[in-house]
């Protein structure tokens, strides 16, 4: 039996504006980010998926712990830091559709933090708000049952993966099958479940939108549990997805001076290339405008070159 939701006019909305937005995107070369964004964008998915759960560690700090420097912060925060900074690492050893990768996500997200990491909660719980029990999840020796019922519709429906990561993001919210950690599992299970059809979900931190607007965050899984379907919750996280894509469009929209060009390019190229792959690249600049930008690469002797006109190759100087 699937998770109960309806298909509203504002989600077939944010369907048709996300889908355009990721066909932009794989036009361009945003679909393969620069390593240097692709790290900025994992500080940012960490740091907001974090600070959502009270983290008090900034992005200078998480920095400095991916770099492999010491930081002065709270231990627990600092831990949660690393075991995020493993996770996130290795989000291809994880398969989306499995229970027992699930559990091993939480045993490594939550390592030393809690008892029970990487086992679901032996004990009833309740969400408070405001001093309220604004939640209370199914008893504990359910939750197995409704996890292998939620892994089941995640294998079989044959929904739109924008939507079933939006069902699976809330329903493992309601279930809230662990001690602790349920926010940032449920985070990341939908970046997982979303990478899968759409690769570039690896490196749109939309975390950060979930941060800067947690109020709503939290008011949309209030909404979802009065109305006892995903629909609210569905609606928001999806405009949630269609702005993340909507800033990583005008970060390709700003414009670029030709060092900036040469400094991205030269973070992703592999080694030997024409002028022609250069400007398929960066698609909206004219051949002349790519011959200046490459004389220029060679002149600060970032590009080495060889042969003439046609037969132009550039080679990345080591």
């Amino acid at each position: 039996m699937n998770p109960p939701y309806k298909i509203t006019t504002e989600i077939l909305e944010m369907v048709a504006s996300i889908s355009e937005k990721i066909g932009q995107i794989n036009a361009k070369y945003l679909d393969k980010p620069s390593p240097k964004l692709r790290k900025e964008n994992r500080i940012k998915t960490i740091h907001s998926s974090l600070s959502i759960e009270g983290n008090t560690l900034s992005e200078d700090q998480i920095t400095s712990l991916i770099e492999n420097k010491r930081i002065v912060g709270p231990e627990k925060d600092v831990n949660e830091v690393l075991n995020a900074i493993r996770v996130y690492d290795q989000l291809h050893a994880f398969n989306h559709e499995s229970a027992n990768s699930f559990l091993r996500a939480h045993r490594e997200l939550m390592k030393g933090l809690i008892p029970d990491n990487g086992k679901y909660r032996k004990k009833g719980v309740g969400i408070m708000a405001g001093g309220k029990v604004a939640h209370k999840a199914p008893p504990a020796e359910n939750v197995p049952t409704l996890m292998k019922e939620l892994f089941s519709y995640l294998k079989t429906s044959k929904e739109l993966t924008l939507i079933k990561s939006c069902v699976f993001h809330y329903e493992m919210e309601f279930i809230h099958p662990f001690s602790d950690g349920n926010g940032r599992m449920g985070r990341l299970w939908q970046t997982l479940i979303l990478i899968q059809k759409y690769p570039v979900f690896e490196f749109i931190p939309f975390e950060n939108i979930i941060h800067k607007t947690q109020n709503n965050y939290y008011l949309a899984l209030s909404k979802s549990d009065k109305t006892g379907n995903s629909t609210p919750f569905i609606e928001y996280m999806l405009n949630v997805i269609n702005d993340s894509l909507y800033n990583m469009l005008d970060f390709r929209s700003r414009i670029m001076s030709a060092e900036d060009r040469l400094t991205y390019f030269s973070e992703i190229c592999e080694d030997e290339f024409s002028r022609k792959e250069y400007m398929d690249i960066f698609n909206d600049i004219s051949s002349a405008t790519a011959s200046r930008d490459l004389k220029r690469g060679v002149e600060l002797g970032i590009f080495e070159k060889e042969g003439d006109k046609a037969k132009t190759i550039y080679r990345l100087k080591k």
